[in-house]
This record gives structure tokens, C-alpha cells and sequence, in this order.
């Protein structure tokens, strides 16, 4: 762990990863039901989700906050493929 971040737990992980992970996990249909915003509910895509979450910092936060709520469970799901 970087010793300029040792309390952060996303340090390392970029908002496409997190948002890949979050997408293999839930799915398009759940992730728009968790956090309603229209990017994930109307013809979503990584590429324009990311652009929005890279603009929005609110959203960007409920991402974030949903990817550390989950995160052992998505690892997990990761090591099972």
C-alpha cells in the first residue's frame, strides 16, 4: 500500500474498474435501481457512464460508496469465475 494513502481503500482502483466490477456484478438493470441515475438506466455503456461520474462528483461518490459496500463480495465473485 502506498504510504501517502494508507486509509484509503480505493487507492489503486480506477473508476473503470470499479465500474466493470460493479456492472459484471449487479448487472445494468440492478445498478440503475441502486444508483437512479439515467446513464445506468437508459442505453448505458462504460464509455458515457464513465463520462458522467467524471463530471458529477456527487455520483461519482454513490459509485464509490456502493463498489466499498460490496467490494469483498465482488472479489469473491472474481475469484469464482
Amino acid at each position: 500500500m502506498d504510504p501517502q494513502q494508507p486509509n484509503n481503500p480505493l487507492h489503486g482502483i480506477t473508476l473503470e474498474t470499479m465500474l466493470n466490477d460493479l456492472t459484471v456484478y449487479f448487472g445494468w438493470d440492478m445498478l440503475g435501481d441502486l444508483i437512479p441515475i439515467r446513464c445506468f438506466r437508459t442505453n448505458p455503456s462504460i464509455s458515457s457512464s464513465l463520462k458522467f461520474l467524471r463530471k458529477t462528483p456527487w455520483a461519482r461518490s454513490k459509485v464509490e460508496a456502493l463498489y466499498l459496500k460490496n467490494f469483498n463480495k465482488i472479489q469473491k465473485s472474481k475469484k469464482d469465475e
